[in-house]
């Protein structure tokens, strides 16, 4: 239980300090009493309080880098660190590879451009096949995206899986 929360943790304080670009901040200035204590973070020693910060903090240097990086060399829309999901409000254009028929919770689709979504709400059985369609992903409130494969067919619910 207790590494779940140091995993969910880890991973929110990871980021936000990427999207924010800030410096870390040590858990025990960023948490409350109560949140130390129910997170269980608060039975560490300050031994071990000191080295989850320094880990955290070198995994938020790392991965600040790492997506400095990324867009320097992926700089164009829908690439690079710009395109973490739920926080670039562009839509995506591509096309799909290969036929559709349809789709249902669970279908993937692989783009031209490399990316894999899989549908998470929604279906539509087609009434003909269409072949590698143009398509756009569509993001929505809340980090959602939806996959339009025509403009008159209702979105499908996506995540990226790739």
């Amino acid at each position: 239980m207790f590494a779940r929360y140091v995993l969910a943790l880890t991973l929110s304080v990871a980021s936000l300090a990427v999207l924010a670009e800030q410096p870390y901040v040590d858990l025990e200035q960023r948490l409350s009493a109560e949140q130390l204590h129910a997170t269980g973070l608060d039975s560490l020693s300050a031994e071990q309080l000191k080295l989850l910060n320094s880990l955290l903090r070198d995994d938020v240097a790392r991965a600040v880098e790492a997506g400095k990086a990324e867009t320097r060399e992926n700089n164009g829309p829908g690439r690079g660190a710009a395109s973490l999901i739920g926080f670039n409000d562009e839509p995506i254009r591509s096309r799909l590879n290969g036929p559709v028929n349809g789709w249902e919770p669970g279908t993937e689709f692989m783009l031209e451009n490399g990316q894999t979504w899989k549908v998470l709400k929604g279906s539509m059985k087609l009434r003909k096949p269409f072949e590698s369609p143009e398509i756009m992903v569509i993001p929505g409130i809340a980090g959602r995206w939806f996959l339009q494969v025509d403009e008159d067919l209702p979105k499908a619910r996506v995540y990226r899986i790739d």
